[in-house]
């Protein structure tokens, strides 16, 4: 019988956890850990983080509405991309057709377009074959070209090294990032089950990374910065009764309960999808500074184990 995942044990191995979004199977951002023990290390991690700068952009925990995850169907057109010398790495990434839905945008954009020098993610849920396609540095001015592509197969039971041990994804930690985006009809309804995607400045992180990553990045932070991976929780202590709207609140008990797992380098902290293809809109839900008040020190490390070296070599 094949041994339960860390992070499948929520409640005892082999019992039942909740699941998605969009992955059928329990995966690390399933966990529930309002009660998952503190790493022994996170009081330096924690002082670290804030001598180095705290959150990016000021040290203010800004939210990001930048992302949007599109759908597509049997019917969707697939296009073939021409890979980025500089980005697209072997066998890290994917080489496939591409499901691009007629009406659709990449990350920060209105179309697909690549026009203002971001990230540009493209991430779309085929819903017809159970595969979600995410890629960085989409653009399609002229063409259809990408950096690194991730196919993820979300009718899959992943285990802990998910794609391959020191593989990367559309994202630098090696993990999906549509299911870590929190939504408008999320916080609407009340309630987030999962964890939440978030980003630090590379010179703010060290070397190496911890599960649930599976590759990190070239990073120059201090050797009490955090790793690539890290998932913070924000103390149970924490007066969320005292932020200024519901829609905050509903993200800072998901903070609570689920966490947040760093993924990449950037500054905007969190990160939620745009509510250009939801039900609800963010306009009087919550807004880019409605948790400015958490505070690095708000949070505890959960314990991941010693960080893993990074030596470029990806075992898919």
């Amino acid at each position: 019988m094949r041994a339960c995942a860390i992070w499948f044990l929520l409640a005892a191995c082999g019992g039942s956890s909740p699941t998605g979004p969009y992955f059928d199977h329990a995966m690390f951002f399933n966990r529930d850990v309002s009660a998952a023990a503190v790493a022994p290390n996170s009081a330096s991690l924690i002082a670290g983080l804030s001598a180095a700068g705290g959150w990016g952009y000021g040290d203010r925990l800004r939210i990001d509405f930048s992302f949007d995850v599109l759908h597509a169907d049997a019917a969707t057109p697939r296009r073939e991309f021409v890979p980025l010398a500089d980005s697209f790495y072997t066998p890290d990434c994917d080489q496939a057709a591409v499901p691009v839905p007629t009406q659709g945008n990449v990350e920060g954009e209105s179309g697909y377009a690549c026009t203002g020098g971001g990230d540009c993610h493209l991430l779309v849920m085929d819903d017809s074959t159970g595969t979600l396609f995410e890629m960085y540095r989409a653009d399609m001015s002229s063409g259809f070209t990408g950096g690194c592509l991730a196919a993820w197969d979300t009718h899959r039971d992943y285990g802990d090294t998910l794609r391959g041990d020191q593989c990367a994804s559309a994202d630098a930690a090696g993990l999906p990032i549509a299911p870590l985006l929190f939504t408008a009809d999320e916080v609407a309804a009340g309630s987030i089950d999962h964890a939440i995607r978030f980003v630090l400045p590379n010179d703010r992180v060290r070397h190496g990374f911890v599960r649930p990553a599976t590759h990190g990045s070239d990073t120059d932070g201090a050797s009490n910065a955090p790793p690539y991976g890290i998932h913070l929780r924000l103390k149970a202590s924490y007066p969320v009764d005292t932020l200024p709207t519901q829609g905050a609140r509903v993200v800072a008990k998901a903070l609570q309960t689920y966490g947040m797992i760093h993924a990449d380098g950037g500054e905007i902290t969190l990160t939620a999808a745009s509510d250009r293809y939801t039900t609800s809109t963010w306009d009087g839900l919550l807004g880019e500074d409605d948790l400015e008040a958490l505070r690095v020190e708000d949070f505890d490390v959960i314990d991941h184990g010693a960080p893993i070296a990074y030596p470029y070599h990806c075992e898919r």
